[in-house]
């Protein structure tokens, strides 16, 4: 490697890097500030390395927690969905989070706002053609999302996973 090259993973896991055998007493760790580190050989060259190894995307967090809590409250009903249907209900495909299931997600990062729902009147309901539970947008709508807001849209891009239709591979022995 080049001196003062950049080493980050951005791959699948944290065993890309190999960062337990840059832990040797011949190495020096020298941290220049938070997730970044030179390492540096006796002859003094040296490679800066991000995360410690670990996933980039991940470990710098390059999106909002606010917005990763939406992914993994999404993803968990998501698989709490799938594990929970009854045979056969959904095939090998992928699927639109279901509505409600994305408005629950919503109404759960309200507080972070400050904001809360209001329920419907009857009249309002019946206006609209809504049942006064929701779902309140149809399956099809989904947020385009303007810069400031997307983090407020988020929630409606998901999609629901069969994760059957993803089988590993045949192996033979």
């Amino acid at each position: 490697m080049k001196n003062s090259c950049i080493v980050c993973n951005m791959g699948h896991s944290n065993t890309e890097i190999d960062v337990a055998s840059l832990r040797t007493p011949e190495l020096t760790w020298e941290r220049v500030r938070s997730q970044v580190d030179h390492v540096i050989w006796p002859d003094g060259k040296r490679i800066v390395l991000l995360a410690e190894g670990r996933l980039l995307n991940l470990s710098c967090s390059t999106v909002p927690t606010f917005v990763l809590s939406i992914t993994a409250t999404t993803q968990a009903l998501a698989l709490i969905e799938l594990y929970n249907a009854p045979e056969g209900r959904y095939k090998q495909d992928v699927y639109l989070l279901p509505k409600k299931m994305d408005e629950y997600v919503a109404s759960l990062h309200l507080p972070t706002f400050d904001a809360h729902l209001t329920e419907l009147t009857d009249e309002q309901a019946k206006y609209l053609g809504l049942n006064k539970n929701g779902p309140f947008k149809p399956n099809y709508y989904r947020c385009l999302g303007f810069p400031e807001t997307r983090e407020s849209c988020v929630v409606k891009n998901f999609l629901l996973w069969n994760w059957s239709s993803f089988p590993l591979p045949h192996t033979s022995a």
